[in-house]
């Protein structure tokens, strides 16, 4: 459809100032933070930007009619392409309508729309004493409704789980246009097993089968006190038992991380007073609950540390812990340091591995990458499996560029093989939608056919999750 003639239509339903079709407007949605969005120009045929359901419903109804693509986009913080008009159509922009209608304590939750920020709602339940456990990295631009939209979940998901754990009930626009609200038209309980959980069909489902509206979101009181220990290993071999002996204790830490070697050496590079120790992995145990729960736990995992060969610090005091932990929310800015001409590439960087086989996936990625003569910084959440890898090319190097999509394609593989997945936070988006069949088997078939049902003309954000 031309512009003009969609731009006419839209404005039968939307104010002009939540309209663009102008070609600067469109570039501007073209892009995430994905390697592949460097080398495509996803382009919408046009931008729009509701407040209101019952707009979204309109729009849904109208995109259904013409049979036009439509693409829900939050901040636009991916990594896989998930929310980049691959097919043209309509992109909606939910970031400008990021209202906290209702905190509500007594229940313990809170009524959200999409493009609330993360770091901004956990500000505002401190006010509380309440917090919502999911910390993505990107927590000072991420929305709500991304994280619902991509299941996300970041460094605490150890012990507080996923963005699914929290997602109590959804509004949502189908692709007909028709409203609907999981978990309860006017529920408020925590607990419901009435019915189907569609409110978990809809969690991770990447905006391929309706619109989120509003979220009711669970929250949790803060905990009252925390404390960090960072161990060193010479070994790379000897950081992943220490994680499985920890849970052998009885401990349950709030966030467990990794540095490879590599990442150690670009955090370095990048700020030198962070002066992190140069050994082959660092883990990061942080802890929280009760005090004397929190000084117990930090001294036990320091022993169990020591036992293994390492060293340890252990700390209550705030500002040692954001030091320590300073080394970390660095590594992945610090990561295209470890090459002068090199740049950091979102590919391949979100592999989800069993816990009795992270080490030996550290190092088969250390293998394809002197096999690749590609550099790969290697660090994440090791607590749960999740790693994180970065590969540093020159892009503009065909070339090299090549070479890192064989590495990318054989780290997706490995984690497969390792029986992982190739995602364990970021989603699959457009650059992982090949691997959907391997990973899952008979099951995609069954996918598919509850997007059909939801979405016959396949209008919802096509061309991912599935080829």
């Amino acid at each position: 459809m031309a512009s003009n003639s969609l731009k006419r239509d839209l404005l039968k339903i939307l104010n002009s100032n939540q309209v663009r079709t102008g070609e600067i407007d469109r570039r501007l949605y073209s892009y995430d933070s994905s390697f592949l969005a460097t080398r495509n120009s996803f382009i919408p045929d046009a931008v729009v930007f509701p407040n209101a359901t019952h707009e979204v419903a309109a729009i849904l109804r109208y995109a259904s009619a013409q049979g036009i693509p439509v693409v829900p986009r939050g901040a636009g913080t991916g990594e896989t392409g998930g929310c980049l008009a691959c097919r043209g159509g309509i992109v909606l922009d939910l970031s400008p309508w990021n209202n906290v209608d209702e905190v509500d304590t007594s229940n313990m939750q809170a009524f959200v729309r999409p493009g609330v920020v993360h770091a901004r709602f956990n500000r505002q339940l401190s006010d509380h004493g309440l917090f919502f456990p999911p910390d993505p990295g990107s927590s000072q631009m991420c929305t709500l409704g991304g994280m619902i939209a991509n299941n996300s979940s970041g460094l605490r998901a150890v012990k507080y789980g996923t963005t699914e754990n929290y997602v109590l009930g959804l509004r949502i626009v189908l692709a007909s246009g028709e409203v609907i609200t999981t978990g309860g038209v006017n529920s408020r309980a925590i607990k419901n097993v009435s019915g189907l959980n569609l409110t978990k069909i809809f969690v991770g489902s990447e905006g391929t089968l309706g619109v989120i509206t509003r979220a009711r979101i669970r929250i949790w009181p803060k905990p009252a006190a925390k404390g960090l220990v960072m161990a060193t290993f010479r070994r790379l071999e000897d950081a992943p038992p220490v994680v499985q002996e920890v849970y052998r204790a009885g401990i349950m830490p709030s966030g467990v991380e990794i540095l490879d070697g590599t990442a150690i050496r670009a955090v370095n590079m990048y700020r030198p007073e962070t002066a992190l120790p140069e050994v082959e992995a660092i883990l990061l145990f942080e802890v929280d609950g009760s005090p004397p729960a929190v000084e117990w736990e930090g001294n036990q995992i320091s022993n169990i540390a020591v036992k293994a060969g390492g060293k340890a610090e252990w700390s209550t005091d705030p500002q040692r812990m954001a030091d320590l932990w300073r080394g970390r929310s660095l590594v992945a800015a610090a990561a295209a340091r470890i090459r002068p001409d090199g740049t950091r590439i979102f590919a391949g960087e979100d592999i989800s591995i069993p816990l009795d086989k992270v080490a030996q996936a550290l190092r088969e990625v250390h293998r394809l990458s002197a096999h690749y003569g590609i550099t790969v910084v290697s660090f994440g959440h090791i607590g749960d499996g999740n790693i994180h890898t970065a590969p540093v090319i020159d892009i503009d190097s065909p070339e090299e560029v090549k070479r890192a999509d064989a590495l990318v394609d054989a780290i997706h593989r490995l984690a497969i093989e390792l029986n992982g997945s190739t995602t364990g936070e970021h989603g699959v988006g457009l650059v992982r939608s090949d691997y959907a069949a391997i990973e899952h088997g008979a099951a995609l078939q069954a996918m598919q056919k509850i997007k059909q049902a939801l979405d016959p003309q396949n209008i919802m954000n096509p061309g991912k999750i599935w080829p």
